[in-house]
């Protein structure tokens, strides 16, 4: 597994191919304006590290840990987090994951604020109790998701198939409501 550990390490600037992540581990490290773009990220781990302003656009993560960890104001456009991978504990916040894919993760609990997940991919995901707090979700495919207990109160652009998602608990805003009637061909004036 992952051979090169860095630990309480701050890297800013770094460029594609400057930083070795491929087979490393991070732990509490912070990555600032970062770009690692079209890179495959195999066999890494990433423990309790935060990631600011940083460019993951079309970044693949091949059997990659990420625990506890944060992204703020990164562009994840169309990156592939899907898979049988050890992911826990995210945090999204003002991040661009327009076209992300999320397919069959186990994903409780994580929270995206402010986020555009436009044509995102959620199908098979477990997303219990996720907050999308003032999110885009334009396009969104969510099919066989777990959304128990997820917020939507303040999210936009969402259309939800109530019969193909558990939705137990789920919370929506009056305003949202039609995101669930869309398949009915119901229109909410």
């Amino acid at each position: 597994m992952a051979a090169i550990q860095q630990q309480n390490r701050v890297f800013a600037n770094a460029e594609r191919g400057t930083l070795e992540l491929e087979s490393s581990e991070f732990e509490q490290c912070t990555f600032t304006s970062c770009d690692f773009s079209g890179m495959s990220v195999f066999d890494a781990v990433f423990r309790d590290c935060t990631f600011v302003n940083c460019n993951f656009a079309m970044v693949k993560f091949g059997d990659a840990v990420l625990r506890d960890v944060v992204f703020t104001g990164c562009k994840l456009t169309g990156t592939d987090f899907s898979g049988e991978r050890d992911f826990t504990s995210f945090t999204f916040t003002d991040c661009l994951l327009d076209y992300a894919i999320f397919q069959q993760l186990k994903i409780k609990r994580t929270r995206f604020l402010r986020c555009s997940l436009t044509e995102a991919d959620f199908s098979g995901a477990d997303l219990t109790s996720a907050d999308f707090a003032e999110c885009a979700l334009d396009g969104a495919l969510f099919d066989q998701t777990n959304l128990s207990g997820a917020d939507f109160r303040t999210a936009r652009g969402y259309a939800l198939d109530p019969e193909r998602n558990r939705l137990r608990k789920a919370q929506f805003s009056l305003y949202g409501v039609s995101g669930l009637l869309q398949k009915y061909g119901i229109l909410v004036e």
